[in-house]
């Protein structure tokens, strides 16, 4: 059976065999994933306790969690050894960005972080649910369709933001009108399905002997298909609004 995952993080080729020793268990990696999870949310909230006191001190800080996230990111994918130290640091970072940029977007549309953040886990759950229930399998046929459908998702955005600076206007999937509102959807419901793919490959490797600290790897991994979702609908609720 083929346990790979189209998610580069969760990759099976990334994952180790203990030969003696303590090895990762389903319910390690739960307890790491909410671990994780907590200082997301700990640094979210001292980000948005104290936010800055212009909006160019929060535009700063911001972009210094995000090169300090880049970099635990990167160093957690290529030593996957040292993911027990490096996870819980780029949980922090982001939790840091995820908390500033709500904060901003919550003065604009109040309620907004909140409601993002409901919906992310209720969308998350409904998943599992759905997964847990056989309803939604994970065969080759859905990883390679997810998987494609994030790499053009990504060369979408990286060609939106290469535009502008040939003088080309955003598309209109970056508007708040119908197609805009269209493309968030589906992005949304492709982050959804990347959850499911993430819940069967933990599922799948938790017998295969991995040593014990991959279980902070392969939490590190479900922690980013999160993230990205709550992103997603965080924009998809801020086009909304402006409608």
């Amino acid at each position: 059976m083929n346990y790979d995952s189209s998610n580069p993080i969760l990759s099976s080729r990334n994952f180790l065999y203990a030969e003696s020793g303590s090895v990762a268990t389903l319910s390690g990696t739960i307890s790491r994933c909410l671990t994780l999870l907590a200082l997301v949310f700990g640094a979210a909230l001292v980000a948005w306790i104290n936010p800055g006191v212009t909006i160019s001190a929060i535009c700063s800080k911001l972009i210094l969690f995000l090169i300090l996230g880049f970099i635990t990111g990167f160093v957690t994918c290529i030593k996957k050894e040292w993911s027990r130290v490096t996870a819980p640091l780029y949980a922090i970072f982001e939790g840091l960005v995820l908390g500033s940029v709500s904060r901003l977007l919550d003065h604009v549309y109040p309620g907004i972080a909140f409601q993002a953040i409901a919906l992310t886990f209720g969308v998350a759950f409904g998943m599992l649910v759905l997964y847990r229930a056989g309803i939604v399998q994970v065969t080759d046929r859905f990883r390679m369709i997810i998987g494609s459908a994030m790499f053009g998702i990504a060369m979408f955005h990286l060609i939106s933001w290469i535009l502008p600076f040939f003088g080309v206007a955003d598309p209109l999937m970056h508007s708040s009108g119908l197609f805009g509102i269209l493309f968030s959807v589906f992005v949304v419901a492709i982050a959804a399905l990347y959850l499911v793919i993430n819940f069967d490959f933990i599922v799948k490797i938790s017998d295969r002997g991995i040593p014990s600290y991959m279980s902070w790897y392969a939490a590190f991994g479900l922690m980013v298909a999160l993230i990205w979702l709550y992103v997603e609908l965080l924009t998809l609720l801020a086009r909304l609004r402006d409608r």
